[in-house]
This record gives structure tokens, sequence and C-alpha cells, in this order.
């Protein structure tokens, strides 16, 4: 099927309407620790619980992913604008993202932001290389908590095809 510059716009309008919340995805491995800037999270299991993030190819992140099989996710407050600056920018794997930050690990040792809104700390349980310019990582929740009272970031894009 060819796709028309109009087709493209209207897959563009349409996957821009999926509601997206934003979350800091965290991971530590022996002395490493490395936080990104995520918007694309989807619960994909009731029994046992699991979610699916997906990642940017590339991230500073993914050997972390790899090596500790595991990974958090804290929500985002809405206004929130230091903790989405600090994170949602390329840093070098050696910088310490957390550096002044409160946060404590959970059991998978990931750091969580004690500003979050919640987190869920997951064992990694598969990753999965789609042939896009983005890879899925399926978690199952082995602890999760509400921390903090307010709104989480949820919003829409015009365009679906860049953040």
């Amino acid at each position: 099927m060819i796709m028309t510059e109009a087709d493209t716009q209207q897959i563009a309008k349409v996957l821009g309407k999926i509601p997206a919340s934003i979350y800091i995805m965290t991971s530590h491995f022996e002395d490493h620790c490395h936080g990104v800037m995520v918007s694309w999270v989807q619960q994909v299991s009731f029994e046992p619980p699991m979610v699916m993030v997906s990642l940017a190819k590339g991230r500073h992140i993914v050997p972390l992913l790899h090596d500790s099989h595991g990974f958090a996710l804290c929500q985002v407050a809405e206004g929130d604008k230091l903790t989405l600056k600090r994170f949602s920018k390329a840093s070098d794997p050696n910088d310490d993202v957390f550096e002044g930050l409160d946060s404590f690990r959970a059991g998978t040792g990931s750091p969580i932001l004690a500003k979050a809104l919640s987190y869920m700390d997951c064992e990694l349980v598969r990753h999965i290389d789609v042939d896009g310019d983005h890879d899925l990582y399926i978690g199952h929740v082995r602890e999760a908590k509400v921390l903090n009272k307010g709104e989480p970031i949820v919003r829409l894009r015009d365009n679906g095809m860049k953040y």
C-alpha cells in the first residue's frame, strides 16, 4: 500500500490523540545509576501485573536495563518542570543525574524519586527489538506505591510522529 502525505498526516493526528503520562525510568547496576524521561508506558497484564515501556534505541540506560534485569518508573507530577528538564535531555552516562535529588532505592536497586507521585519497581521480563526507532521493555511490577498527592501529567500531541 502506498501512503500519501495526507495519509501520513492523518495517522500522525490520530496517534497524537493516544494519551500519555510522563515517567522517569530508572535503573541501577553495580555503581552506575541512570534515569530517562519516558512517555509511552502502558499496562499489559493483570496477572501477573506487567507494564510496557517504549524506549528510544541507543539511550544510555539500555545497558543498565540488560545487566540489572530491573527498572523503576517514577510518575512525574503536573508542573514539575525541574524534573522534566533534568531527565529529558541526553546526558553523559557517567554523570550522576540523581545528584542533589532526594531519592531512595526500590527492591531492584533502581532509584526512586521521593517527589514522584508514585512508582513501580519492575523486574525486566522481556525486551522486544522492534523494527523501528524504539524498543519495548516489559516489566513485572514487583513493588508499587503512591508517594505524594497531585495530578499526573497527561498529554495529547498534535502530531503523533514526534514527541
